[in-house]
């Protein structure tokens, strides 16, 4: 038997301010202060814990497997077999730009947001954790999708991509959520055959995000048609 091989792809620990400047910028309370401090002190030890839990689950399977932060790898992804991501859907969406489609990804969401968390604190600060939109784990079941994947009992589902050529020049990376066509100051007019500040293109995957944000339409996930937005000031 072949053993698989792993790349397991990190979020990075998240830098908050200092104790003395969280607290003047959030709030003079010091009871909303002890609750922003606790919070970003959990998300942190939850996002650690997350992945000291996947790590241990990886070293009793047959595999080999390596962990690297995504702020570490800059070269292209090849010579693995599974693309683990541990974060969010920006982890992913880094794996996507250093890959082709010859390797599955399988996104981890380390931190879900927690619905009772955010019932009791959104009216004092923003209280949702990681955006898992891609992610199909979460500590719950990631040993359970992972024994599917390594068995070969379960198929990756197939998201487009886009592939951009800029004065007919292919791009290296390919866009899994969107493309933003605008001159690099926002504020600045952006000229094509129309005027407006610039042209946002996503995928299916991609709908959900920038382009939501917008004002476009939600599409199925797996969809393999484009949406395009004229941005306009």
């Amino acid at each position: 038997m072949v053993r698989k091989r792993l790349l397991m792809l990190l979020k990075p620990f998240d830098v908050y301010p200092s104790h003395e400047s969280a607290v003047h910028s959030i709030s003079s309370s010091t009871s909303n202060r002890h609750k922003v401090l606790r919070y970003l002190h959990d998300r942190t030890l939850a996002h650690k814990n997350a992945i000291d839990f996947f790590q241990n689950i990886l070293k009793k399977k047959v595999v080999d497997w390596k962990a690297v932060f995504r702020s570490d790898l800059s070269k292209p992804i090849r010579d693995v077999d599974l693309v683990i991501t541990v974060g969010g859907d920006g982890t992913l969406l880094q794996a996507s730009h250093l890959m082709d489609d010859s390797i599955p990804v399988l996104g981890v969401n380390s931190d879900p947001t927690r619905p009772e968390e955010v019932a009791e604190l959104n009216e004092e600060f923003d209280a949702t954790r990681s955006t898992g939109y891609l992610c199909a784990a979460t500590a719950n079941n990631f040993e359970h999708i992972l024994d599917g994947i390594l068995e070969n009992r379960s198929e990756p589902s197939e998201l487009a991509r886009m592939a951009v050529s800029v004065n007919s020049k292919l791009i290296s990376t390919s866009a899994l959520n969107d493309v933003l066509l605008a001159h690099p100051c926002p504020a600045t007019v952006s000229r094509f055959s129309f005027r407006s500040s610039g042209l946002r293109v996503s995928t299916g995957a991609g709908s959900t995000a920038a382009m939501h944000s917008a004002g476009g339409f939600t599409m199925p996930v797996l969809s393999k048609e484009l949406q395009y937005m004229l941005e306009i000031q």
